[in-house]
C-alpha cells in the first residue's frame, strides 16, 4: 500500500505519519492561548484583592440605663452586650467565661430577666434597664445575696460569683412571681422554694470549684428560710 500523499500541484509529497504529526501540533497551538488565559485570571483576582479598601464597621448609637445611670454608647453593631459592658463602660464585674452561653459567668439582669450577656447584641437592648453585679450593692453596703454568699462561703476562686449572684437574685424573683421551672410538679400552683427548684434554676451557672451546696445555702437564707 502506498503511504504517500501528493499535493494537487504534484510538488509536495507527504506521508500519512507527517500529516498526523502536523495535525497534532496545530491542535496544541490552538489550545495554548485558552489555557494561558485561564491561568491568568486568578493572578488578576489577587491583584484586585490587594487593592481593595477594608470596609469600615457599621456603628450605631445605643442608649441603656445601666445600674440606674443613663449611658449612651456608639458601638459596632456586632458588639455583644457583654463586651459593651466590659470594654465600653469598663464594668468588669461581669465576667467573660466560655463566651458561648454555657457557663453563666456573664449573667446580668435586663428588664427584670436574667440573660447571658455574651449571647445578645447591645443594639438589641435599646432603652433597656441593665443591672450588673456593680449595681446590686457596694463593698460598704452589700446586697443581701452578696452578704449571704460571703457568709456561706458560696465562692472559691470567685470568677463565676458575679453571674451566680445576679442569677440567684432573679431566681428568687421568678419563684415569687410564680414562674414554673422544669421540675415544678404542679403547674396549677405557685412553685415552692425547694432545693430542687433552686438547683434546677441555677443549673445554667457553672461553678468549676464546686461550691454548689454553699450557694444553695446562701440563696435559701436570702429567701427567708433557715439555711
Amino acid at each position: 500500500m502506498d503511504d504517500h500523499i501528493e499535493s494537487p500541484t504534484g510538488d509536495v509529497k507527504l506521508t500519512r505519519r507527517d500529516l498526523l504529526i502536523a495535525g497534532a501540533v496545530s491542535a496544541t497551538v490552538a489550545a495554548v492561548p485558552a489555557v494561558a488565559g485561564g491561568q491568568a485570571q486568578p493572578a488578576d483576582t489577587r491583584s484586585d484583592a490587594r487593592t481593595d479598601t477594608p470596609t469600615p464597621p457599621v456603628t450605631t448609637e445605643v442608649a441603656l440605663t445601666v445600674n440606674g445611670q443613663q449611658r449612651q454608647l456608639k458601638v459596632d453593631t456586632r458588639t455583644t452586650l457583654l463586651d459593651a459592658l466590659r470594654e465600653h463602660l469598663h464594668l468588669t464585674g461581669t465576667k467573660k467565661g466560655c463566651d458561648q452561653g454555657q457557663c453563666g459567668a456573664c449573667t446580668v439582669i435586663v428588664d427584670g430577666r436574667r440573660i447571658n450577656s455574651c449571647l445578645t447584641l447591645a443594639v438589641m437592648h435599646q432603652g433597656a434597664q441593665v443591672t450588673t453585679i456593680e449595681g446590686l450593692g457596694t463593698p460598704a453596703k452589700l446586697h443581701p445575696m452578696q452578704a449571704a454568699f460571703v457568709k456561706h462561703d458560696g465562692y472559691q476562686c470567685g470568677y463565676c460569683t458575679p453571674g451566680q449572684i445576679c442569677s440567684a437574685v432573679s431566681v428568687l424573683d421568678e419563684i415569687r412571681r410564680g414562674l414554673p421551672s422544669h421540675v415544678t410538679d404542679d403547674l396549677a400552683r405557685a412553685p415552692q422554694l425547694t432545693e430542687a427548684e433552686i438547683r434546677e434554676r441555677m443549673s445554667g451557672n457553672i461553678c468549676r470549684c464546686g461550691a454548689y451546696s454553699n450557694i444553695v445555702d446562701a440563696i435559701v437564707e436570702v429567701a427567708g428560710r433557715k439555711a
